[in-house]
């Protein structure tokens, strides 16, 4: 059988200004490539009707946790402070190689479900060598693009998260770096989650800055959520310590100033926004229109299924309702008519084709553009929460849902056709629930002994 695939006769909103929005066309996929996106394509290739479908670039979720999707649900009612006490303080330290695989299998499958195709894995449970790679083991088996950014330990809310004298581990960071992921070039990449300023101690930050260029691997760190975050001015004490540059992405960044604005965009960092989270636990409102301002091309990220759902539409509506509603409630007090209002096609931009500038893989997806690689999801239009579809990107980014992701593509290779993930999801389920037993049991345990 030959391994191109033509996905004939969809609406494509390609996410490549040069291609457009084709109301009716076809993609050629060629391996893991795409080759051709263009009307009445004629190739020998297995063919998937998408008459009635949408065709869009993979989203991209760029920060997750997904280490918790054994305890997911657990802090319905959380503040950004609770947050740290019953998750970081309660269940972090109970964390064993085999939950933290459980939780990644089950999580990144769940990315795949929702249309999401490329996921960067903000992974700060490495309680011991063992759970890197227990983490990374999942994320290859289930098959995503994904970026798995090597954080801190969490054993000890005390020792990692107030004014830290513990560094990441260079000599596993290395070994990691080394055993996984030699080129830069293949489904998964590697980049160093940090803590940063505030939250560890100058000497921390450094070397923790340091290993990342000397191996040449991005950076991604926390900053600005919330006002006490705010008040550490972050970005402005990396800055001063000589340490922005192109290479960090900056999540959350509800509190920076003004200044600190100017200088992620003069330092070329990125930004990441994880829309629903920021609003219900307390960081601030999500700073898109704020990102967009300074020149910058802002992404979204889930963040923590502890709390907010695990989809993408969930976040660009979030994000696009809440930074709407903020200045809606500004033009009001002026007595003057809003502008600069956030619109559905910039949200599907930011929910593709930047999350994969700010992953730094925007050479190879985000868009369905003839040499890219094949990452790419059809949404089914034809259901009643979706038809009659008279804006295709309204249509996808403020009426469909979970349901609608009908197949998914990622490096060329059907992972969700029909509705259904084409992998065991019953396995992947009963892992991540025996592991939720245990977690859930064992912090009890430990809560009345």
């Amino acid at each position: 059988m030959s391994d191109r695939i033509l996905i004939r006769g969809g609406t494509v909103l390609s996410m490549d200004k040069a291609i457009g929005d084709l109301p009716r066309a076809d993609v050629l996929v060629d391996g893991d490539t795409i080759a051709a996106v263009e009307s009445n394509i004629s190739a020998d290739a297995q063919t998937i009707d998408a008459d009635g479908f949408i065709v869009i670039p993979g989203f991209v979720d760029s920060h997750r946790h997904t280490w918790e999707a054994a305890i997911r649900g657990s802090a319905p009612n959380a503040t950004l402070d609770d947050y740290f006490v019953e998750i970081l303080d309660t269940f972090a330290p109970l964390y064993r190689p085999e939950d933290v695989y459980a939780s990644n299998l089950a999580g990144a499958l769940e990315c795949l479900n929702a249309g999401i195709t490329t996921l960067v894995d903000w992974s700060h449970i490495n309680n011991t060598p063992e759970h890197p790679d227990a983490a990374i083991r999942a994320l290859q088996e289930v098959g995503i693009r994904s970026q798995y950014a090597y954080g801190s330990a969490n054993t000890s809310l005390a020792d990692y998260w107030f004014e830290s004298k513990i560094a990441v581990p260079p000599e596993d960071v290395r070994r990691i770096r080394e055993t996984y992921f030699a080129g830069d070039s293949g489904l998964l990449t590697m980049a160093l989650a940090t803590r940063g300023t505030g939250f560890c101690q100058d000497d921390v930050v450094r070397a923790e800055w340091g290993l990342a260029r000397e191996l040449g691997i991005p950076i991604t760190v926390h900053v600005g959520m919330g006002r006490l975050a705010g008040r550490f001015g972050m970005v402005k004490h990396l800055h001063d310590m000589g340490l922005l540059g192109p290479d960090t992405t900056y999540i959350h960044s509800c509190y920076l100033s003004d200044e600190e604005w100017r200088l992620v965009a003069d330092s070329g960092g990125t930004v990441s926004v994880a829309a629903q989270v920021e609003v219900q636990m307390g960081h601030g409102w999500p700073p898109v229109a704020k990102a967009l301002e300074h020149g910058l091309r802002p992404s979204l990220s889930i963040d923590v299924v502890t709390t907010v759902p695990g989809d993408m539409f969930t976040q660009i509506r979030a994000a696009f309702g809440a930074d709407r509603a903020r200045l809606n409630e500004v033009f009001w007090e002026r007595n003057e008519p809003a502008e600069g209002l956030l619109t559905a096609r910039q949200m599907l931009e930011i929910a593709t084709v930047n999350g994969a500038h700010v992953a730094g893989l925007e050479d190879r997806t985000g868009s369905v553009s003839p040499g890219k690689k094949a990452d790419l999801v059809l949404i089914d239009a034809r259901q009643l929460n979706v038809a009659p579809v008279i804006d295709p990107v309204a249509a996808v980014t403020l009426c469909a849902d979970v349901s609608n992701v009908d197949t998914v593509l990622v490096n060329g290779v059907v992972r969700k056709r029909g509705g259904k993930l084409v992998a065991d999801v019953d396995r992947a389920r009963q892992l991540v629930q025996q592991s939720s037993e245990y977690l859930v049991g064992e912090a009890a345990r430990r809560k009345t002994a």
